[in-house]
């Protein structure tokens, strides 16, 4: 398991390799995005891409084949975990 606490508007690496699933808490209301990309580089969601979300708001995605990595699009309040029952 990892996990990330994100404030900023920066690219997160939060896992690498196999996942099987990604959880995305919204601690205070964005305005902006948050992009969900299944690797290790790159900035175009190829996951999800979470619009204004509103504060309490959470998120799952599930089966990302290299890695879990979000970008933030400005200022932010969210905490991002993985669990993997894949063997790494």
């Amino acid at each position: 398991m990892a996990y990330a606490y994100i404030v900023d508007g920066t690219e997160t690496q939060v896992d690498s390799g196999r996942v099987s699933k990604a959880k995305v808490q919204v601690n205070a209301a964005l305005t902006g995005s948050i992009k969900v990309i299944d690797g290790t580089s790159g900035t175009t969601a190829n996951v999800a891409t979470i619009t204004n979300p509103t504060v309490g708001s959470s998120y799952e995605y599930w089966d990302f084949k290299n890695g879990v990595r979000i970008v933030a699009s400005g200022a932010c309040d969210v905490t991002v975990s993985t669990n993997s029952s894949y063997n790494k």
